[in-house]
């Protein structure tokens, strides 16, 4: 299997755009797999999810990971099965039926890069009438941070594309302005252009609507109606994130905290009234930290 993960390596690097620091830290993880089916005398065509849960806890008992270094584990083993399937050598991706272990700690979820990604990239393969909005709620959602309640309720005057930002009314009725990225932009554009007209079209009540998301009748959507659309953009492309607004949210803030954005830049983004509320993010990366320093330097660990 060596000459597919030189394959996936070049694949991550020159279609993903991956750094060689993000390349080297999958190829590991994968080698570390591999080589437990070696050991084990397992063909990557017969790994099934009891293989798979014997591995993992193989990793928490004898390697010792924590469950937030098996959940990034799991990540880079998904997206490799995922890439073996699409090139036939695999009959299915077993890693998509596993779950990633809870920490046993309330902090939010998030997404990781590759995750988000990879999602984006498999929506814009769809053809369906509702693909360009499903792809500009996405876009949107993981480049802005914006609540749930705040897309639903957006329109079309609050958005200014010649500065890529969202005038948002937030809680509290309190406004901020809410950037968002080109790519988001891009999306958007071309849901407006070319989705929302036809959607509108499908309206009962005459009256013109300046909603900029509409349901598949017409209608202004609803918090209830974009858990729906997330939900099905993970059973569509059998993706198994546990898609929900609050996870591309926090997902967004902790993306901005590893990037080194200040705490109150971030506070501001989000609409938070309190800084407290923003510092929650902090536990995701001083956890990441914490593992990174416990890898790189063994001998200094507490005995």
């Amino acid at each position: 299997m060596a000459d597919w993960l030189n394959r996936y390596s070049d694949f991550l690097a020159y279609q993903r755009g991956y750094s060689e620091k993000s390349i080297a830290a999958y190829r590991a993880d994968i080698a570390s797999f591999l080589a437990y089916c070696q050991k084990e005398g397992k063909a990557i065509r017969q790994v099934n999810e009891p293989f798979i849960r014997d591995y993992l806890y193989h990793c928490l008992t004898d390697k010792k990971l924590s469950k937030r270094s098996l959940q990034r584990h799991l990540s880079a083993l998904r997206g490799y099965f995922d890439y073996l399937f699409k090139k036939g050598a695999v009959f299915a991706n077993p890693f998509r039926q596993v779950s990633s272990p809870k920490d046993g700690k309330h902090y939010p979820e998030r997404l990781f890069k590759e995750d988000v990604e990879r999602l984006l990239e498999e929506n814009k393969k769809r053809e369906d009438e509702l693909a360009l909005r499903d792809q500009a709620i996405l876009e949107l959602l993981f480049s802005s941070g914006i609540r749930a309640s705040e897309l639903v309720g957006l329109t079309l005057i609050q958005i200014d594309f010649s500065t890529s930002s969202m005038l948002i009314h937030g809680k509290g009725n309190k406004d901020r302005y809410a950037p968002f990225s080109s790519s988001a932009g891009e999306a958007l554009r071309r849901y407006l252009r070319s989705s929302r007209p036809l959607l509108l079209q499908k309206r009962k009540n005459p009256r013109p609507s300046d909603r900029v998301f509409l349901s598949s009748k017409g209608e202004p959507l609803s918090v209830r109606g974009l858990e729906y659309i997330l939900d099905s953009i993970e059973s569509r492309l059998g993706e198994s994130l546990h898609l929900h607004p609050h996870i591309l949210r926090h997902s967004f803030a902790t993306a901005l905290l590893e990037g080194g954005a200040d705490l109150r830049y971030i506070q501001e983004l989000l609409g938070h009234e309190s800084i407290n509320t923003t510092q929650v993010y902090t536990h995701l990366t001083q956890q990441e930290l914490s593992e990174q320093y416990d890898k790189y330097f063994p001998s200094l660990k507490k005995k």
